[in-house]
């Protein structure tokens, strides 16, 4: 039996959504954020980051800056004793038509491989309806957190739950995983 996870969007879910964040000075972690993550890994759930990031094949960032964008998230983590397992990201243009891309579950997949994941064991938390989709392609149970720009917009792919912020998706994802 593999291991749980919980694979999370970046932009919207824990992060606030700046369009196309380009700098280390914008990026921000939502609100309880942090204690959601330590939920979490408190219940052995792996924590897997999935996010869309076209900003890098548009021109408005690089992917070194991604990465500075991360190292920054992963330290603001740290100091409250929370942390992700790993970070995915597809850089390309939604017109590129790659498998990477959300709603496509490309890099889903590569993590549940790396870190031996059982999908069917396993959440996919987002802000938007292509995260929720990804989910139910996938075959995990989805919750749709109304902290982004759409906040809790109608879908077509109705969520297994739907949460404020993602605390309360945490708690109501570790009290359906004993």
């Amino acid at each position: 039996m593999g291991n749980r996870a919980v694979f999370l969007d970046r932009d919207g879910t824990i992060a606030k959504d700046v369009p196309y964040c380009g700098k280390v000075e914008d990026f921000e972690l939502l609100p309880s954020v942090t204690d959601a993550i330590a939920l979490f890994n408190s219940h052995n759930f792996k924590v897997v980051i999935v996010t869309n990031q076209s900003g890098i094949a548009r021109g408005y960032f690089t992917e070194e800056t991604l990465g500075s964008i991360h190292n920054k998230m992963i330290k603001e983590l740290e100091k409250f004793e929370a942390r992700v397992d790993t970070i995915h990201y597809c850089p390309h243009h939604p017109d590129d038509g790659c498998e990477c891309r959300k709603p496509k579950t490309a890099l889903f997949r590569q993590a549940a491989e790396e870190l031996n994941i059982d999908l069917e064991r396993s959440f996919v938390v987002g802000d938007m309806p292509m995260d929720v989709s990804a989910g139910r392609d996938l075959g995990c149970r989805t919750v749709l957190v109304t902290t982004g720009p759409n906040g809790g917009m109608d879908i077509v792919d109705a969520p297994d739950y739907t949460a404020s912020n993602l605390l309360e998706a945490a708690q109501w994802i570790v009290k359906q995983s004993p």
